[in-house]
C-alpha cells in the first residue's frame, strides 16, 4: 500500500472514530437530560387553562386529552418511572369476596398487562374551585386485561379451582373518575398530590377466558364453563366487578400520581392558588407540607 493511500485510509478510520465519539457524547447528553425530577417549564404539548374564566371545563377537557395523547407517544420521565402507557403493566391483585349471592371467591392475578388506554377519549374534565379535586369522564372503545390467575371458590353457583392464563375484554367502557388531591409546593410551583381515586364503570359487553380451569381435568368442561360465563356476561361482570374496578383504579392512580408529581398543577390550571392560600399557613405548618 502506498504511503498516500495508507494515509487516506488512516485518516478515514480516525474520522469515523471521531464521528462515533461525537455521537456517543450526544447520546450521553440526551440521556442525561431526557428525564428530570419535575418540569420547571410548561411542555409544549400541554395547553394551560384558567379556572376562574369562562370555558374552563372545555379547555381542561382538551388539556387532559393532549396529556393522554402525549403519554401514548411517550414522556421520558413517565416511561422511566411507570413504563409504557399502552400496553401497560399493572400491579398484582389479591382479591377476596365472601357472602355474595353471585360469587364467593379468592383469586390472585399476576403478570398483568392492560391494553386499550391508547384510544382513551376524554369526554369531560372538571376541577372543583373549592378543593381542586378532579372529576373526569373518559371513554375506552375496548380494554383488555391479560395475565395469570389462581382462583378458588364459586361464580354463578359453579365451583371453581384452577390456575393459568386469563383474559378479560371489555367493550365501550365509560369511566367516571373522581380524584382527590392535596396541594403541595416544590421549587416555587404548586403540585397535586393524589390522595385517592374512585371510579364508576359502565360498559356494554364483557368477554373472558380462563385457561386451565378445574386444573385441566376436563377441557370440555373448561370450554363450556367459559362459554357460560360469556353468555351470562352481566352476571359474570357483577361477580368480578370489585376486581375490575380495583384494576382500573390502580392504573389511574399510578398514572396520575406519576404525572402530577412531574408536571406542576400551575401548568394545568394557571390561576391555581398556592397551598398556603388554599389551606392557610397554620394548617400547612401543622401538616409539614
Amino acid at each position: 500500500m502506498s504511503s498516500t493511500r495508507y494515509g487516506r485510509t488512516l485518516l478515514g478510520i480516525w474520522s469515523g472514530l471521531l464521528a462515533i465519539s461525537c455521537l456517543n457524547e450526544i447520546a450521553m447528553d440526551r440521556s442525561m437530560v431526557s428525564a428530570v425530577a419535575y418540569y420547571s417549564e410548561k411542555p409544549a404539548f400541554l395547553p394551560s387553562c384558567r379556572i376562574y374564566e369562562p370555558g374552563f371545563t372545555k379547555c381542561s377537557t382538551n388539556s387532559i386529552q393532549k396529556l393522554l395523547d402525549q403519554l401514548n407517544i411517550g414522556i421520558p420521565e413517565v416511561l422511566e418511572r411507570f413504563g409504557p402507557f399502552d400496553p401497560m403493566r399493572v400491579r398484582d391483585i389479591v382479591f377476596k369476596q365472601d357472602n355474595n349471592e353471585v360469587a364467593t371467591i379468592r383469586a390472585n392475578l399476576t403478570d398483568l398487562v392492560v391494553k386499550g388506554f391508547a384510544n382513551t377519549k376524554v369526554k369531560e374534565s372538571r376541577v372543583s374551585k373549592k378543593d381542586f379535586n378532579w372529576q373526569t369522564k373518559i371513554y375506552l372503545p375496548k380494554m383488555r386485561l391479560d395475565g395469570r390467575y389462581e382462583m378458588a371458590g364459586r361464580i354463578l353457583l359453579i365451583p371453581l379451582s384452577g390456575s393459568g392464563k386469563i383474559f378479560i375484554e371489555i367493550d365501550d367502557l365509560d369511566i367516571l373518575l373522581l380524584t382527590k388531591i392535596r396541594l403541595y409546593e416544590k421549587g416555587g410551583f404548586t403540585f397535586d398530590n393524589v390522595t385517592s381515586v374512585q371510579v364508576q364503570l359502565n360498559l356494554t359487553k364483557v368477554r373472558t377466558y380462563l385457561d386451565n380451569l378445574f386444573n385441566g381435568r376436563s377441557k370440555e368442561v373448561e370450554r363450556s364453563t367459559n362459554e357460560f360465563f360469556n353468555e351470562n356476561w352481566r352476571d359474570f361482570y357483577e361477580a368480578l366487578k370489585p376486581l375490575i374496578v380495583e384494576t382500573v383504579e390502580n392504573i389511574l392512580y399510578d398514572v396520575m400520581s406519576t404525572v402530577f408529581h412531574l408536571i406542576p398543577a400551575n401548568f394545568f390550571v394557571e390561576d391555581i392558588p398556592t397551598p398556603q392560600q388554599l389551606y392557610g399557613p397554620k394548617e400547612i405548618l401543622g401538616r409539614k407540607e
